[in-house]
C-alpha cells in the first residue's frame, strides 16, 4: 500500500521518547508504530474495517 497522505502532530518530549523506545523494541520506525497504534485503535472502535 502506498503511503501518500502525511500526517504531522506534536507530542510532549516524554511521549516521543517513549514512542522511540517502543518502536526500537518492536524493530520498526516511529512512523510505523504510530500507524499500527492508530489502525488498531480505529479498528477496535469500528471506525476502520478489520482486514
Amino acid at each position: 500500500m502506498a503511503k501518500t497522505h502525511p500526517l504531522g502532530f506534536r507530542v510532549q518530549p516524554e511521549v516521543k521518547e517513549a514512542l522511540e523506545q517502543a518502536a526500537k523494541a518492536d524493530m520498526r520506525s516511529v512512523s510505523s508504530l504510530c500507524e499500527k497504534i492508530l489502525t488498531e485503535w480505529l479498528q477496535e472502535r469500528g471506525f476502520l474495517a478489520k482486514p
